[in-house]
């Protein structure tokens, strides 16, 4: 067995003497509540056989034990997202949603799940609106269980489980049960996260608060937490399948706590839950130069917004350009811009709205687009222009709370699934040992702009527009998979991963120096560049192009694996976080 783990010890020390978020101003503080916890140093691991990496030591040797039983990828993934909803509760959990993409090796086919909540039945557009139709900040409108949509992840996961599923159901589930009961050492990145009261709900929940807050302190690293409610909801679900979640009284613990929330109560009901499903849908891939990129379509932006900037990028030469260089750092920059344009204007749920997907992947529109890219900062992008119902921009936030996870299997079959609660802590409803998702608030709060309806507004049963991006690239005839990645931060996601995307197509770094390169974003806004990486010396040089340039932590949480041609099998953990890869 081949494994590195993160040093605990190095990332405390790296908490304690890195400088603080710059948070300066309100917006700030909304769109980056997630604080760094330090910079690990990792390195590549290779393996033989299988290979499971994402966020969590503890959950990724649940994964491991499954993938060593002779566990599916799909089977490892479940034994990985029951144990991270314990020791990553911030994250991810079964009160969430994901995406999920699987490459069938059998039947050399990709297939994506949409797991992604659902407003409730009950949901109008005005569902954020007070009474003089203002929507409320973006902050306030997280807490409480207005923002709560049907949780999909298990629905995902039982979907996927039945088509590509080895081992039984329940046995996926005892390791979580096991530490929820016996009790977990807290992380000093969870501890780090409570401290902060990142999200002002989590000590106003009585039930949230008294978890996170024993005796009214906060947890510190090191501290055991014990979860026996989460240990006897997974009981329940382990025995009786997802239905338990879905249907009978965990159901209606979870609507309960919903419509009774003490602040902002919500809408979902014991229906809502009873008819959620997840659903089968295509893959949204495009060429890019040798290669082959797929990600998830709608309700995700997450894979359309990957290859526009791809396919931008196409037309500049990017492998002759120096690693995370200036001219790179600009084109990529530019590229972000107008690829996030169209997003804001164009992405959302495709069973409510019709998404020009097919125009909006041309390869002729992208050249187009290319050549409005000059040698400055072409500032505020606007969307291409084509024969579509008018719509406003979206102004919809989302947060970089969610989590990762990668898996290859004996049989070669890959999976990349990114899971999301939304806001850390979420909407910080806690019943049955798990907190509830606030992703209703990935929805514009405000329904019309200037009297233009906004494609992403709340519709009853819709499901928000995404950012996450589970990502496979494949040979160019696409019968062959090179690397799966995905990574938690919000809208940066898409930033994250096409950059590590680059590293690993055009500069043809492994998938560790691939996920440690210095982080640029750009979402149609302002060039970010990651603070204590060598991208920071750019600054000056990007603001002499006309950048608005920030240098601030961007706190992703890569996790990738390549399956390199000598068939050997390569794993990266983000040295942002606390995770490690695994296998044999």
């Amino acid at each position: 067995m081949k494994f590195r783990i993160a040093s605990l010890v190095v990332l405390m020390q790296l908490s304690a003497c890195s400088p603080a978020p710059q948070q300066s101003t309100p917006e700030r503080e909304v769109r980056e509540p997630e604080a760094a916890t330090g910079f690990a140093d990792n390195e590549a691991v290779e393996t033989e056989k299988f290979m499971v990496t994402a966020a969590n030591p503890h959950a990724v040797e649940a994964g491991y034990r499954v993938l060593k039983q002779g566990g599916s990828a799909v089977d490892a993934a479940i034994a990985v997202q029951a144990m991270l909803g314990l020791v990553e509760p911030q994250s991810s959990g079964i009160g969430g949603g994901a995406f999920i993409l699987y490459w069938d090796n059998n039947e050399h086919k990709l297939y994506t799940i949409d797991a992604r909540e659902k407003a409730p039945k009950a949901a109008t557009p005005a569902l954020f609106l007070d009474e003089n139709g203002v929507a409320p900040k973006w902050i306030e409108a997280v807490v409480g269980g207005r923002s709560v949509g049907v949780p999909g992840v298990l629905r995902g996961l039982e979907l996927a489980h039945n088509k590509w599923g080895k081992m039984p159901w329940e046995p996926l589930f005892k390791d979580a049960i096991a530490l929820a009961n016996k009790g977990f050492e807290v992380s000093p990145r969870l501890s780090k996260l409570v401290s902060m009261v990142m999200n002002p709900g989590l000590p106003k929940m009585p039930v949230a608060s008294a978890y996170f807050y024993p005796d009214g302190e906060p947890l510190q690293a090191g501290d055991i937490l014990v979860n026996k409610p989460y240990a006897r909801s997974l009981t329940m679900i382990a025995e009786q399948g997802a239905d338990a979640f879905y249907t009978g009284p965990l159901a209606k613990q979870i609507a309960d706590a919903v419509q009774n929330s003490p602040i902002h109560p919500g809408l979902l009901s014991v229906e809502d839950l009873a008819n959620y499903h997840a659903k089968l849908r295509e893959p949204v891939c495009g060429e890019y130069r040798q290669y082959t990129v797929c990600g998830m379509g709608p309700p995700s932006s997450g894979g359309i917004t990957t290859l526009q900037t791809l396919g931008i990028l196409e037309n500049f030469a990017v492998p002759d350009m120096p690693v995370n260089g200036e001219q790179f750092a600009h084109v990529f920059t530019q590229a972000s811009r107008l690829a996030f344009a169209d997003r804001n204007q164009w992405i959302a749920d495709t069973d409510f709205v019709d998404v020009p997907i097919d125009k909006m992947l041309n390869k002729d529109y992208l050249a187009q687009r290319a050549t409005l890219i000059g040698e400055k900062d072409m500032g505020k992008a606007q969307p291409g222009e084509w024969l579509e119902p008018e719509k406003a921009q979206d102004v919809a936030y989302e947060l970089p709370n969610t989590s990762h996870i990668t898996i290859v299997d004996a049989e070669g079959n890959v999976l990349s699934m990114t899971t999301s609660i939304e806001m850390g802590f979420g909407s910080t409803v806690m019943t049955g040992g798990f907190l509830l998702n606030n992703q209703l608030t990935d929805f514009s709060l405000n329904p019309k702009i200037d009297g233009h309806w906004i494609a992403n507004r709340v519709e009853s049963e819709k499901r928000p527009r995404s950012s996450m991006s589970p990502t496979i690239i494949l040979n160019k005839d696409g019968s062959k998979v090179l690397h799966a990645l995905g990574s938690p931060g919000g809208s940066r996601i898409i930033n994250y991963v096409t950059q590590t995307a680059i590293g690993l197509m055009d500069w043809k770094l492994n998938m560790q120096q691939a996920i440690d390169l210095g982080h640029i974003t750009n979402r149609n806004d302002y060039t970010a560049l990651e603070q204590g990486t060598d991208v920071a010396k750019l600054a000056e040089k990007l603001k002499a192009r006309g950048h608005d340039v920030k240098v601030m932590d961007l706190n992703s949480g890569l996790h990738g694996i390549s399956l390199l041609s000598n068939g050997k099998l390569q794993g990266g953990a983000d040295p942002r976080r606390e995770g490690i890869v695994m296998g044999e």
